[in-house]
């Protein structure tokens, strides 16, 4: 009987329902957005609330519209998820209410406490058990301050009545009734709570943040089974949940990255560029992390890591805020129709700066404008800033990996922009390859959830599933290198600002 599998990736601007075969083929996908709330400067929050409902709502749909797909309805059905990650829930366990709005991975709120935590010389002690610098980037710093800031949550979290965990575990939590309280290893591994070697929570991170361990989930492989859910009546009968990874994870595994020094970019609200570094959970170079790449089989794949902020949301920002487009598909015929960036360069640093700067406290800034800069100028350098970034990201691993790498993997909504893949490849001096799911990091779910039910049994067995679309080869560009030079001089005024 065919298999069919539903991943849901829980992104940060919506929530997908993607319907796969067994052969990883997409059959069909619907979408539901969420609400955005910034009630402060430097704050960025959810309603973990809306994001079940449009979880299942999202689901509903999918089913509905693809009955031919889908019959009989849950005999050969089950269900995987990739999330946004570090975004971190607070709920009560009684009354299954969140204490507050998560606190999303943009969030910047506990940049004071991460500031304080460096100062008093945390940061050799993070990073040796957690991979991971300290930043508010991370779950830790805003769980912290929801707990410190919302009446009664420490009096509850002191007597065992409140639960955390990054948006998989919210899900998991509600699809299973409250039967299963977990969350997997990768997930874990950008909290800054989990420990990379002994892959448990650490009580000596638990204590610097002032967070009960009674609050944290179980931690699972990623290719293990998470429970049973009906989705609230959508199914006639519980299907299994099974494969479980954070985004940037998944499109790890989704474009099959599975050897050591192979390396991917996804391209979405933000960026992740991530390699796969083996078995050993190495020290990351300087500006980057160390975190669980998956889990599968009973073994772990570590990651070098950097994230980037704002990629892909500062195109949104340009159509929807600035509404100098009405939608970033259209920004690159205006961007060719101009020779060059005149000059202009953007910062887009909104919610600060990530990898490999890691400066929390630099506001996003344009240079270079004259009265000569046209609509298109301005967004060619939007498109531009995001292959400078990767670079940024890119030039790092490849030097501690011990070279130029072979190939970098793309996946995300951008890797339409045919001008921008053309300018990274250029960028970068690499090939960038992408596949024919947009979607990677839903594949990589299907794929663990593959995994968790016997479907296929090693990694090499999937690999002859990838299916290339395009390489786009690195071509000679004049002036390549003075214009990556303009923008590290932009990056560095806005940091000395």
């Amino acid at each position: 009987m065919a298999q069919r599998i539903i991943a849901i990736d829980q992104s940060t601007s919506s929530t997908k329902a993607l319907l796969f075969d067994e052969q990883c083929r997409m059959l069909a996908r619907t979408n539901v957005d969420h609400q955005q709330y910034y009630p402060q400067t430097g704050w960025v929050e959810h309603d973990a609330e809306e994001i079940y409902q449009n979880m299942v709502e999202a689901i509903r749909r999918l089913v509905n519209d693809n009955s031919s797909h889908l019959s009989p309805l849950t005999s050969d059905l089950s269900l995987a998820i990739t999330n946004q990650r570090e975004t971190a829930v607070v709920w009560n366990k009684q009354t299954g209410k969140p204490i507050a709005r998560a606190v999303v991975w943009q969030d910047t709120r506990g940049a004071e406490l991460c500031r304080q935590l460096r100062s008093e010389g945390k940061t050799q002690m993070v990073m040796e058990k957690s991979g991971l610098l300290i930043d508010p980037n991370f779950s830790a710093s805003g769980v912290k301050w929801l707990l410190d800031h919302t009446a009664g949550a420490r009096e509850a979290a002191a007597k065992g009545e409140l639960l955390m965990g990054t948006i998989d575990t919210w899900l998991i939590w509600k699809l299973t009734g409250g039967k299963t309280f977990a969350t997997d290893t990768t997930n874990a591994s950008r909290t800054m709570l989990f420990n990379i070697h002994t892959m448990d929570w650490d009580d000596d991170l638990l204590r610097l943040f002032d967070i009960p361990r009674s609050m944290m989930p179980e931690v699972l492989p990623c290719d293990a089974v998470y429970g049973e859910t009906t989705c609230e009546g959508v199914f006639d009968r519980p299907i299994p949940i099974a494969g479980v990874l954070g985004d940037s994870h998944g499109a790890l595994v989704g474009q099959m990255c599975f050897t050591k020094g192979s390396g991917k970019v996804t391209y979405g609200t933000g960026s992740s560029v991530m390699v796969n570094i083996g078995e050993e959970p190495l020290p990351a170079p300087e500006g980057l992390v160390t975190s669980v790449g998956f889990s599968a089989f009973g073994k772990t794949w570590y990651g070098y890591e950097g994230n980037i902020y704002s990629t892909g949301a500062t195109l949104k920002w340009i159509a929807d805020q600035l509404q100098l487009v009405g939608h970033p598909a259209e920004m690159e015929a205006l961007a060719t129709s101009v020779d060059d960036n005149g000059g202009v360069y953007i910062v887009p640093a909104f919610s600060g700066l990530g990898a490999p700067w890691w400066q929390s406290q630099v506001k996003g800034a344009v240079f270079g404008l004259t009265f000569a800069t046209t609509k298109a100028h301005f967004l060619r350098a939007a498109l531009e800033s995001i292959a400078y970034q990767i670079k940024d990201l890119i030039d790092v691993m490849a030097a501690a990996t011990g070279g130029r790498l072979r190939e970098i993997c793309a996946d995300g909504g951008p890797t339409k922009n045919q001008f921008l893949m053309q300018f990274q490849a250029d960028m970068l001096d690499t090939p960038v390859v992408c596949t024919e799911v947009d979607d990677a990091s839903a594949l990589g779910a299907v794929i663990m959830n593959g995994f968790a039910r016997g479907l296929w049994k090693s990694l090499d067995e999937v690999i002859g599933l990838r299916k290339v679309t395009q390489v786009i080869q690195p071509q000679d560009r004049p002036q390549k290198e003075q214009l990556y030079e303009g923008w590290r001089q932009a990056v560095s005024q806005l940091i000395k600002a």
